[in-house]
Order: structure tokens, then sequence, then C-alpha cells
């Protein structure tokens, strides 16, 4: 691949932008959510389900990938594009969130984390040059630089340590990278919620240069308050002719704050998990499944829903097959959760090329504040 990896800003409605990145492996619409393949799929979906929501890219994870198969087997085996039947772009993350949440007996250490795998208690070492040597072998597209993320709340002196250490290994981060013609790589910001270590991060990380720039080290534990307080400054610290992702985050509201303020990009379990547990997220807020209410109930999840899950099955059928531990209620379930989030990019993406994003706003939180529609 020889064909550069862009962003092309299309249009703006206040802070909110729409555009374009394009990519050897296809065009990525923005703002952009991107479902979450942890261990090279999208929990009970497949890549054709997936792709019929309108998602234009995936996410998979560096860590869980790492261990099992191994980045090694999935380079041998064609790259992970061939190896999940997903021939649309692919970013991968870093693996250091994981390894800080999920590792045993974890090490960190100015080299990188030492760590023991949390499946079968197997010793590693990530480092920089480690993550940019699996990420080179899945094949991904977008590429992270390796960081830490601390949970907060954390304290100052902690955050700016760990702040400081995560651009130091940005740096090994884009040596290692080195040039790779039609793939691209995102240095990530860190901060907590200090204004002051936020900038400093930025720009430390636009010295460095990078092809985008991701806001880290939110959505862990500081509430949307705060997380929005980040972004009301955070995504004007970073290049304007450049990406911008938010990572792990999140609710609907959440998804349209971070748009309203500036993101691009966003990534979040939370849609499959939901599904597999029962929740279904709606455009009149989120519905229980698992509740006695709907279990003789004829009507749709939402009847304004084009999914196969509110297009063609029942709220009683979708409370019997969860009650009943079938398969097909997470299958449907993260089918329509999948399906809404991109209703809402292509609604936001719409509105920001209208300049009526505010109007757009307004009614996506006046139905939310609705409700669910009331039992038979």
């Amino acid at each position: 691949m020889t064909k550069r990896i862009e962003f092309e800003l299309a249009a703006t409605d206040g802070q909110a932008r729409t555009g374009r990145i394009t990519t050897p492996r296809g065009d990525i619409r923005t703002p952009a959510f991107m479902p979450v393949g942890t261990a090279a799929t999208v929990k009970a979906m497949m890549p054709e389900s997936v792709a019929a929501t309108g998602a234009d890219i995936l996410l998979g994870n560096t860590y869980h990938l790492m261990l099992r198969p191994t980045a090694e087997r999935i380079a041998r085996l064609g790259g992970l594009h061939d190896f999940m039947n997903w021939q649309g772009p692919i970013l991968t993350d870093s693996g250091g969130f994981q390894v800080m949440s999920l590792a045993d007996l974890r090490k960190l250490t100015e080299e990188g984390v030492a760590f023991r795998s949390h499946i079968d208690g197997s010793k590693h070492m990530l480092t920089p040059e480690r993550s940019m040597e699996i990420q080179r072998l899945l094949g991904s597209d977008i590429v992270m630089c390796f960081d830490e993320c601390p949970a907060l709340p954390a304290t100052d002196k902690a955050v700016a340590e760990s702040m400081e250490l995560s651009m130091r290994w940005a740096r090994r981060s884009k040596d290692a990278f080195g040039e790779r013609p039609g793939h691209a790589l995102f240095g990530i910001m860190q901060g907590g919620v200090t204004r002051e270590l936020r900038a400093i991060s930025a720009g430390k990380l636009v010295d460095i240069g990078f092809d985008g720039y991701a806001i880290g080290g939110l959505a862990v534990g500081e509430g949307q308050e705060a997380m929005f307080g980040v972004l009301d400054y955070a995504p004007g610290m970073l290049p304007e002719d450049k990406p911008r992702y938010l990572m792990g985050v999140g609710k609907p509201d959440d998804i349209v704050g971070a748009v309203a303020r500036g993101v691009d990009m966003m990534d979040c379990v939370l849609p499959s998990r939901s599904g597999r547990t029962g929740q279904a997220w709606t455009r009149r807020g989120q519905v229980n499944i698992k509740n006695a209410r709907h279990a003789d109930d004829p009507r749709p999840l939402d009847e304004d829903c084009t999914c196969p899950a509110c297009r063609n099955y029942s709220r009683a059928y979708l409370h019997h097959v969860f009650r009943a531990q079938e398969m097909i209620s997470g299958m449907l379930l993260t089918w329509h959760n999948l399906h809404y989030y991109q209703e809402i990019m292509a609604g936001m993406r719409g509105a920001i090329a209208e300049g009526t994003f505010d109007a757009w706003q307004r009614e996506f939180h006046s139905l939310r504040a609705e409700g669910d529609i009331e039992p038979l």
C-alpha cells in the first residue's frame, strides 16, 4: 500500500466537525463510531452484519490478540483483515490500557510493562517497540502509540509522571513505527483532568508529529461532567487538520456531547456488551428487555428502527429468548444497539453538514427524556 491516509474536514457547526478519513481500505465518515472487535470479532456479530449497521471501521485489541492467538500466528495467516474477514479499515489500540487493567503481577518501568497473562499466567513484556511490532504484524490501518493510562482519581503528581512517561513512549513509538505508507500512527494525549498537563501533552505530541491524535485517560472513572470539562478545551489543543479520537466512549449522550466539543472518532464495548446482557439502547432511552413488562408486548423495541431485531421481532420474543438464554438474544440486541449507534453518527454527520446540529441535539435529548413507551 502506497496511498497515504488523509483527513478532509468537510464542514463544521460550532465545535462539531464532519469529514472523511481516506484509507487504502476505504473511507471512514466522521464523526465515526468504531465497534470493538476485541479478539478479532465483534461479539455476537458476523462481519457482514457489522457492515450492515453502517460501520466503516472496527477496533482490534493488541493485548488480547498478542496473547491469543498471537500476532505472529495472525501474520502467518495473512493479517487481521483476512483472519477476521473484515476488509475495511481496522484501528488497533496499543495494549497499554488492558495491561494496566487486566494483567496480573504487572511491573511498570521506563522500558515498558512486564506482566503475566490473565489467561494462563505466562510472562510477557510490552514496550513501545513491541507494541508497534505487534500492530505491524496484525496489519492494522491505524496504529496507536503505546501509553500508560492511570485510573482516576489520582494525585496530580501521579498523573503528571504518567503523562511524561507516555510522552517519552510516544517518541519511541514514532521511531519504531518508521515509514509505513498506507498506515497511520496516532498519538495519545494524557493529563487527567488538569488543563495544564493536557496542554503540555498536546504540545509534546504535536512536536513529535502524528497522523491523528487521541484524547486518552478519560472515561476511566471521572464521570461525565469532568470528562466534558476536559473536552471543552482538549480537542482545541490538537491540530485542526488531523482526526481527533476520544478513546473508550461511551453512552449515546456521551458521544453526542463529545462530537459537540470537536471529537471525530469514538469506540466503546457498550453496544455489544449491553446487547449480551439484555440492554437495548433506543432513541427513547435504555430498555431492559429482561423485565416482565415485555413478556406479552407484541410491539418492536423501536417502531422507527429498521434493524432486524425491530423489523422482524417483538419485545415479547426478545424477552423470551433472553430469559431462555438463547444465543439469538445477544445477536439481535447487539445488532440493534450497533445499528442505533451508527444511526446517531449518521444523524450528526448530516446535521453538521446542514448547519442544524443544535436543533438535532435538542431533539435527541428531548426524545430520550421522554423515556420508553408505556407498558400495555
